[in-house]
């Protein structure tokens, strides 16, 4: 019977020791694919520049509307309210020039423009 709880104990040990490895291994996977993006000269630069809200809300007028809404509260696109505090600069600045996300199209505003944007979206 001791045996059997000894055998037991250390599966578990081994269970517990192989999920904190994948966790670990996830971790370092998500780690490197972000800094595989701000190691981006674009991201770079972008992050580099001030953003002009004024700038950035006209590049949104143009650009985003018709998808996300006048106010930003969704359309066909999700509501951007708070975007900020749920992305980083550098996941916005992915979302808006991959196009990964369908419906989004790609978008690829210059570095200037890109950080005019993240301006106006920071202020949301």
């Amino acid at each position: 019977m001791n045996n059997q709880l000894v055998q037991a104990n250390i599966w578990a040990q081994r269970l517990i020791l192989a999920v904190a490895l994948l966790v670990l291994l996830v971790g370092i996977g998500s780690l490197g694919n972000y800094w595989h993006q701000i190691s981006d000269p674009y991201v770079r630069e972008v992050l580099s520049l001030r953003g002009d809200t004024s700038k950035g809300h006209a590049i949104f007028q143009i650009n985003c509307v018709a998808c996300h809404g006048l106010q930003a509260y969704d359309n066909v696109g999700p509501s951007l309210q708070n975007v900020s505090k749920r992305k980083s600069k550098v996941e916005i600045i992915y979302q808006v020039v991959s196009g990964k996300t369908p419906p989004m199209p790609k978008f690829q505003p210059n570095p200037q423009e890109m950080a005019d944007l993240l301006s106006y979206l920071e202020q949301l």
